[in-house]
């Protein structure tokens, strides 16, 4: 029996009794919990086997969900949150007490946002407390922008995956942090740099951080298919160094109409926007083939190319 279901109510029922329901996003779907009960959130780690020192995201249904999380909020974290929300951009901000450490990872700051979906907004509206939602699929595996990914995951070990069909954006949301007042980027996303930068100015980015990282996705390895991948500039050069092999190319707008291949064309009429929403699903197709490798092609270093860039890099690290 699938565990799919749109009952926003049977949601609110499992939510509130310290269950996990997977819920969808704008940009991939969450794996969602309670963030004052432990139970939850101990739950959330265990069924993704994600490390407790990699903080978790809190979803609210407005800014002014913001009072009691947060201490402090810059002006320029005003201004992003005035231009972006709901939607696909994450602050990180002072943490008030009641937010518990295990949501993040002993920092004194908390990764907030409030998510552009209207199932989950809804759903937000209906319960008494924020939920923590890191994406729900296996720590490190390729995340899931339709219910039948998470399904495939977690049929066993949670109860519902709320239906809100396909992810619109399909790669997680922009996370920025701030220092001395100042936005940087801890995580490249669904909105783009060029988008922000029109908001507050020049922004910095530190994005790569192995140890104790200040924000969810900032390990080298991330986001990956179990088969060997590979990320190119030139994908017909490549797929001549593994004559013999069974190849699955993913390829930005030129098919390279080889009949031996198995191909993913991400958008064909060339839109960077509709190759983001699709990267994940073809990404779980294409490792779903029994393949030996993956050749994946680089993406022009502007706009959202460079946040699929950053996927398909942390996919391919080895």
């Amino acid at each position: 029996m699938s565990i799919i279901s749109k009952d926003i109510q049977k949601a609110v029922a499992l939510l509130t009794n310290e269950q996990l329901v997977a819920i969808p996003t704008e940009t991939v779907y969450g794996l969602a919990g309670n963030i004052f009960s432990e139970k939850a959130i101990k739950s959330i780690f265990s069924t993704k086997k994600r490390p407790f020192f990699n903080p978790l995201i809190v979803h609210v249904p407005s800014v002014d969900s913001l009072e009691g999380i947060v201490t402090h909020i810059p002006e320029k974290a005003k201004l992003l949150a005035t231009a972006f929300w709901p939607g696909a951009m994450t602050l990180v901000l002072k943490k008030s007490k009641k937010i518990p450490d295990i949501i993040t990872a002993g920092k004194d700051t908390v990764a907030v946002r409030v998510p552009n979906h209207p199932v989950t907004l809804e759903l937000l509206r209906q319960l008494p407390f924020p939920l923590a939602a890191p994406s729900a699929n296996p720590f490190g595996s390729i995340s899931p922008t339709k219910p039948a990914h998470v399904e495939r995951y977690f049929k066993d070990d949670i109860q519902m995956v709320l239906d809100g069909g396909a992810c619109r954006n399909g790669i997680e949301s922009t996370i920025i942090g701030f220092e001395n007042e100042e936005p940087i980027i801890y995580r490249l996303g669904a909105l783009a740099l060029e988008e922000i930068e029109a908001v507050v100015g020049k922004i910095n980015i530190k994005n790569k951080e192995e140890i104790s990282p200040n924000a969810p996705g900032m390990l080298a390895r991330h986001y990956a298919p179990k088969t060997r991948t590979f990320l190119v500039d030139d994908v017909a050069s490549e797929v001549k160094k593994h004559l013999g092999k069974k190849i699955g190319i993913l390829v930005f707008k030129q098919s390279l109409e080889n009949t031996s291949l198995t191909e993913v064309v991400l958008s064909k009429n060339g839109s960077i926007q509709e190759a983001a929403s699709r990267l994940y699903d073809a990404m779980h197709t294409l490792d779903s083939k029994n393949l030996d490798i993956i050749i994946a092609e680089k993406f022009p270093e502007s706009g959202l190319g460079n946040s699929i860039n950053d996927r398909l890099q942390r996919a391919t690290f080895k």
